[in-house]
């Protein structure tokens, strides 16, 4: 037992000769660990954060599409409100909280031009406070432009960008945000005009077609007709 401790010390005295002998490099060690310390700290802390508002949101997570997770209060003519759930870390996760304001976050489904028919349909499909994810791809004033992907089973999801194209309740449009000549920005097109196809070869939401019967009560209702009618009866009345 004195044999081992008598060998550890001694390797200790070596290492404390080697650190003097050496002490410029072990103080670049130090500050280049506390360097990369600190920048741990601050990806942990940005992580971590929640964001309240649009502007909140760093710029270099909407040029690196990230994805956030969040809860959704409220569906809208103008997005889903969502409520934006950080990771958890438990010593920073608890500090924060004492600072952190209340807020929510206006999130648009990117690419899409929503119909009224369409935002009545994700009200219908959204569960109370139903988790969802929402991939940042551009900012305008204050709401985020992203795709919303939404979890349907334990091993399944959906985009629901696409979903909205797929029911016909929607139309596909150009994804701001994102630079035209990026391979993610026509991959996500591409996606969204092929989910908008299939709506339109089974006739639905806003591409189906009316029938003979439907048009013909539409022009029926319509005020210009039923006037041209009236003065048709009046007309053969006049005549008998």
């Amino acid at each position: 037992m004195a044999e081992r401790r008598g060998g550890a010390a001694e390797g200790l005295a070596r290492l404390s000769e080697w650190a003097d002998a050496h002490l410029g490099l072990v103080r670049s060690l130090s500050a280049g660990v506390a360097v990369a310390g600190l920048l741990v700290l601050a990806r942990s802390v940005r992580m971590t954060t929640k964001f309240t508002n649009a502007l909140d949101v760093p710029a270099g997570f909407i040029q690196k599409n990230v994805k956030l997770r969040g809860k959704v209060h409220r569906v809208t003519e103008k997005g889903l409100e969502v409520e934006h759930i950080p990771i958890s870390v438990p010593f920073i996760t608890s500090i924060q909280r004492k600072w952190q304001s209340e807020g929510l976050l206006l999130v648009r489904l990117a690419g899409v031009e929503l119909t009224p028919e369409g935002t009545e349909w994700i009200q219908r499909e959204l569960k109370p406070s139903q988790v969802i994810w929402f991939q940042l791809l551009g900012r305008e004033h204050l709401a985020l432009e992203c795709l919303v992907i939404v979890n349907k089973g334990r091993f399944s999801s959906v985009c629901l960008n696409e979903e909205v194209l797929r029911e016909g309740l929607g139309r596909a449009a150009s994804i701001e945000g994102l630079q035209h000549d990026s391979h993610l920005f026509w991959e996500l097109h591409k996606r969204l005009l092929r989910a908008e196809l299939k709506a339109l070869r089974k006739n639905k939401g806003i591409w189906k077609e009316e029938s003979f019967s439907e048009r013909l009560r539409a022009r029926m209702s319509s005020s210009n007709f039923m006037q041209t009618l009236k003065r048709f009866v009046s007309w053969l009345r006049s005549k008998v």
